[in-house]
């Protein structure tokens, strides 16, 4: 069994690296030059940046690989965050622009019956990893460059990308209720991705919120 579990990991592993090869290759297809212009990108010639969830990446102009730069360490970027920068320079549709106003990720008609549907909690691990601690998630939220607001035991602003924020609010387990997290996202969220790329962006928030929290708690 502990064999047929190694082949699949390895198979679903190698369909996740083959996705992210072939959106590499479709990225050389489209025009560099709109991205710069559409989301105030700083490029050089040979790549363009762009800042995610709290950290910098670069897009290789001349093989499409997508890369994490975390000061002078450079890695390869992950499933989940090369293929939410794709979609959104790539697909994000002409004239896009935020709403300006957050709403609730459940109300997006488009995600009820999506991996994102209210139906089941997407969001139940950090849920469970930061029950009880509410310092060490305001802890993580600031340091990705949240901004405090008002709601919830926790509240805070936080930027997918520069150009589209969203909003983290965390109500902690009492004798009544379980412990429970909302996320509000721009209106016109899905004008830059597709719903199923919401999961892998909010996927890499929660991970990094973790990532944070695991330097502070050393």
């Amino acid at each position: 069994k502990s064999c047929n579990r190694g082949i699949f990991m390895e198979k679903r592993t190698s369909n996740y690296e083959k996705m992210k090869n072939e959106m590499a290759s479709a990225f050389l297809h489209y025009d560099q030059e709109q991205m710069i212009h559409k989301y105030s990108l700083k490029s050089d010639d040979a790549y363009l940046y762009i800042p995610f969830v709290g950290r910098d990446y670069r897009i290789d102009r001349y093989t499409g690989a997508v890369q994490q730069v975390n000061g002078a360490v450079i890695l390869e970027a992950d499933y989940n965050e090369a293929m939410t920068i794709y979609d959104v320079l790539c697909y994000a549709k002409a004239g896009c622009h935020p709403a300006g106003t957050l709403v609730n990720m459940n109300s997006l008609s488009s995600v009820r019956t999506g991996s994102l549907s209210g139906s089941g909690n997407f969001f139940q691990k950090t849920i469970d990893y930061f029950q009880g601690k509410t310092d060490l998630l305001s802890s993580a939220c600031k340091a990705l460059g949240g901004v405090e607001e008002k709601g919830g035991d926790v509240a805070f602003r936080l930027d997918i990308f520069s150009f589209l924020p969203m909003t983290l609010r965390f109500w902690d387990a009492d004798d009544e209720f379980p412990a429970s997290l909302q996320i509000l996202v721009d209106k016109n969220i899905l004008d830059y991705m597709h719903y199923e790329t919401m999961m892998f962006a909010l996927s890499h928030v929660m991970a990094r919120l973790k990532e944070e929290a695991s330097r502070v708690k050393g």
